[in-house]
C-alpha cells in the first residue's frame, strides 16, 4: 500500500473533505464560479513559487545523492516548465504575469505554503514530503477520478482541460514519482512511533489544501 495510502486512510475524513469539496465538485459539472476559478489560479501561481521553495529545501535535505536528485528534477520541473505552463494557462483565463506576480497573497495561500516550509525547516526531509504530499498527490487523484467519472461534464466544461491535465501522463509521472521517493524515505526514517506524528502533518496539509479550495469560493461570493 505505501506511506501515502497509509497516511490517506488515517486522515480518511480531512482527506474525504479535501477531493470532494464544493470547489472540486464545481470543476466536475462546470457550475464553479468563473471568479471563483480565476481567483484560485492567481494564487495558485503564487503558491507555485513557494513551491519551488519548498523542492529547494527538499534537495538540502536530502540524506543522500538519490534523494538530492529527485528533489532537484522536481524542483526543475517547476521553474522550468510548470510556472510556464501555469502562466499560459492563467493568459487564456485574462490573467497576465506582471498581474499575477503584483498580487498579495491570500491568507490561505500564506498558511499553506508556510506551514510546508515550516516544518520542512524544522523536521527533516521525510517531514516536508508529507506536508508537501496532499497537493503533489493530491491533484493527481483528484484529476484521475473526474476523468473516470462519467457523471464529469465534458460537453462546454470550462474547466475540462484543468482535469485533463493533472489526470493526464505527465502529472501522472509527478505524481508517482512523488509516491515513490515517500515510500523510499519512509524504507529508511520511518518508525512505528513516528508514524503518529507524520499523520498530524499530513492532516494538517491536508486541511491547509481543502483551505485553499474555499478560498476561492469565498471569493466569489
Amino acid at each position: 500500500m505505501g506511506l501515502f495510502a497509509d497516511l490517506r486512510e488515517a486522515a480518511a475524513g480531512d482527506w474525504r473533505h479535501y477531493v470532494e469539496h464544493p470547489f472540486v465538485c464545481g470543476l466536475a459539472d462546470g457550475t464553479l464560479p468563473a471568479p471563483a476559478f480565476r481567483h484560485y489560479l492567481a494564487q495558485d501561481y503564487l503558491f507555485l513559487i513557494h513551491f519551488a521553495r519548498a523542492w529547494a529545501l527538499a534537495v538540502y535535505k536530502a540524506g543522500d545523492l538519490a534523494g538530492m536528485r529527485a528533489a532537484s528534477a522536481t524542483l526543475n520541473g517547476l521553474l522550468d516548465v510548470e510556472m510556464g505552463l501555469h502562466l499560459s494557462y492563467c493568459a487564456s483565463w485574462s490573467l497576465d504575469a506582471a498581474a499575477l506576480v503584483a498580487l498579495p497573497e491570500a491568507t490561505a495561500t500564506m498558511a499553506y505554503t508556510r506551514y510546508v516550509l515550516e516544518k520542512g525547516l524544522a523536521g527533516d526531509v521525510l517531514d516536508l514530503h508529507v506536508a508537501l504530499a496532499p497537493c503533489v498527490v493530491g491533484y493527481g487523484e483528484i484529476g484521475r477520478r473526474l476523468a473516470a467519472d462519467p457523471a464529469t461534464r465534458r460537453e462546454g466544461n470550462p474547466y475540462a482541460s484543468w482535469i485533463d491535465m493533472y489526470a493526464g501522463p505527465e502529472y501522472g509521472a509527478v505524481m508517482d514519482g512523488a509516491l515513490a521517493e515517500l515510500d523510499r524515505l519512509a524504507a529508511r526514517r520511518l518508525t512505528p512511533a513516528r508514524f503518529d506524528e507524520l499523520v498530524i502533518t499530513f492532516s494538517q496539509a491536508t486541511r491547509l489544501e481543502t483551505a485553499f479550495w474555499q478560498m476561492g469560493l469565498d471569493e466569489a461570493r
